[in-house]
């Protein structure tokens, strides 16, 4: 089953590369834009029975090195739910 996880920086928490962006963005010319943050999205695929078992499994990858539990927060989809 495929797996898409997205992983970003936790509320409060400095991030310099969405600042970066942020910074660049509105020198383009899109002053509209702010609160930019960059994260990761990551695909996995998961040889798994059911749904369930993958969203099982893609927590216990993401709570051990997908995402740091401490500066990130992460959410996942699982195909076929």
């Amino acid at each position: 089953m495929q797996v898409r996880v997205f992983v970003t920086p936790r509320k409060g928490i400095l991030d310099p590369q969405g600042r970066a962006v942020e910074s660049s963005l509105q020198s383009l010319g899109f002053k509209n834009v702010s609160g930019v943050k960059v994260g990761k999205y990551i695909t996995l695929e998961i040889d798994a029975r059911t749904a369930s078992e993958a969203r099982d499994e893609a927590k216990k990858m993401c709570e051990a090195l997908l995402a740091n539990p401490v500066i990130e927060d992460y959410r996942f989809e699982v195909d076929g739910e």
